[in-house]
């Protein structure tokens, strides 16, 4: 059925074939803790599955170069939303052939790593290493997307197609092949620059490699129930910081800092928004914490500046709990998870660059109102690539964003309400988080929450993680591709 109606390139084979090499890597852990080998079953199902299939796909599945639809950027899409799906899917089965989760749960925390969301239904204290592991090497690839680890391996306008339609728009080299290699390498370095910094600083190796996985990808799995708090160490947090930082950045942005075009970097509006952001909301917290929690400053801000950076990153890591913050704390963290991390990073929400666009666009308008009708301006503003100019298409695209994503988080909240049996502002709050992927909860998600609460909320973290048009495209295009099929079979 699948491969009648959804008639793909062998790329999608490919695809398959890649997420079935990933769910073996996780083995690489079993010569250090040889008591995890029983699990070994669990991630080799799948995998081979995995792999038979994508081969299936590969040999039988061709490119038919006069099919239009196949090189439309349309297709692309539901090749993606396919891939991720099934992506979902399959990365659920070492979970439940384990028996450590049920369905639900299993695809909840399956979707929520491949997601790089990072709340969890998994008690990480009673958890294999293995599968400690494989929730944090699902977010590092997440972070990256399954698309663009391919297009490191092809070339061509198909993969240009795709590499968009996961979400990533800046080329940072003329070559496709050649930016996602630089991605990758920068990426892999910073990877190695954590793991070392962590151990340094007192954290087990292999925990510091997970840590670094989940920060880097913005996810905020963890291997401790208390999240970076269990540590209760300083030189971690800063690190941790460093790392969600760097997560929740551009790439291109990246490039000009590890050339060291300090001059083009500091001209960035996202940059200079995210700066901005922080020097308001961080003493916004701190002050409020210190007016009803604590009662020293330092650690005051100490907690106001790790969980401002984790919330507007999108990572979720966190140094204490929020079911005791004041609701103007948690106004703060909801509103930053709303807005997200930065453009073409492996951060969720908004974007920083969308909410930035968003004030411009409105500041023009309250503008125009007030001055006289001979005056035009040309607004713009400055990406990595250098300065673009604000025009009626990015206005239009912008709005139609921000308004989907909030009528989304509008839906989301009220449903989560009604199966969780709580507050609006608790739902809102853990929403927010599951639709910006970031992973923070104020106590609705663990492993004794419903299956109709998880079932939205597995919805609100695909919707995120591939920004909401690109599923909505690739229904469309899959709706389409049977219409068409079925007329020509009529």
């Amino acid at each position: 059925m699948l491969k009648k109606y959804f008639h793909q390139s062998s790329n999608s084979g490919k695809l398959i074939l890649l997420i079935g090499c990933l769910l073996l890597t996780p083995l690489v852990v079993l010569p250090f803790f040889p008591n995890d080998t029983k699990f070994a079953f669990s991630f080799l199902a799948p995998s081979l599955f995995s792999i038979t299939l994508g081969l299936v796909f590969c040999r039988t599945i061709k490119i038919n170069p006069l099919a239009h639809w196949q090189h439309s950027l349309q297709s692309s899409h539901l090749t993606v939303l396919l891939t991720w799906g099934y992506g979902c899917f399959i990365g659920a089965i070492p979970f439940l052939l384990s028996g450590k989760l049920s369905f639900v749960q299993a695809l909840f925390e399956s979707i929520s790593g491949w997601t790089t969301t990072g709340l969890s239904v998994v008690d990480v204290e009673n958890t294999p290493n293995i599968f400690l592991f494989y929730r944090s090497f699902m977010q590092f690839c997440g972070g990256l997307g399954f698309v663009l680890v391919l297009v490191t391996f092809m070339q061509g306008k198909q993969a240009m197609n795709l590499y968009n339609a996961e979400g990533h728009y800046d080329k940072l080299m003329p070559n496709l092949k050649k930016t996602t290699r630089l991605i990758l390498q920068m990426y892999l370095t910073f990877l190695v620059l954590g793991t070392v910094l962590y151990s340094l600083f007192g954290m087990p190796m292999f925990e510091s490699l997970l840590h670094s996985m989940s920060a880097l990808s913005t996810g905020g799995f963890s291997t401790r129930a208390d999240s970076i708090g269990a540590y209760h160490s300083l030189e971690i947090e800063i690190i941790t910081i460093l790392l969600m930082i760097i997560g929740t950045t551009n790439f291109a942005v990246l490039l000009l800092l590890t050339k060291r075009k300090w001059k083009q970097l500091l001209r960035v509006s996202e940059l200079r928004f995210f700066s901005v952001v922080l020097v308001i909301f961080t003493p916004l917290l701190a002050i409020s914490l210190f007016c009803t929690l604590y009662t020293n400053v330092s650690e005051s801000m100490r907690i106001a500046v790790f969980n401002i950076i984790s919330a507007l990153s999108t990572t979720g890591y966190s140094t204490t709990t929020y079911t005791e913050f004041p609701p103007f704390a948690i106004g703060i963290l909801l509103l930053l998870m709303l807005i997200g991390g930065g453009f073409g990073s492996t951060a969720g929400g908004l974007k920083l660059t969308r909410v930035y666009l968003l004030l411009r666009i409105t500041a023009e308008n309250i503008y125009k109102r007030c001055r006289p009708n001979h005056l035009v301006t040309s607004p713009f503003y400055y990406k990595a690539q250098g300065k673009t100019p604000i025009d009626q298409q990015l206005t239009n695209d912008t709005i139609g964003f921000v308004s989907s994503y909030l009528i989304l988080m509008i839906i989301g909240t009220l449903l989560l309400t009604l199966t969780s049996n709580s507050t609006l502002t608790k739902a809102a709050f853990e929403f927010a988080s599951t639709l910006g992927t970031v992973g923070l909860s104020i106590g609705l998600t663990d492993n004794t929450t419903n299956e109709g609460s998880l079932i939205i909320q597995m919805f609100g973290m695909i919707l995120g993680r591939l920004e909401i048009f690109i599923v909505l495209i690739g229904i469309y295009s899959g709706i389409a591709r049977i219409k068409e099929k079925r007329r020509r079979a009529g």
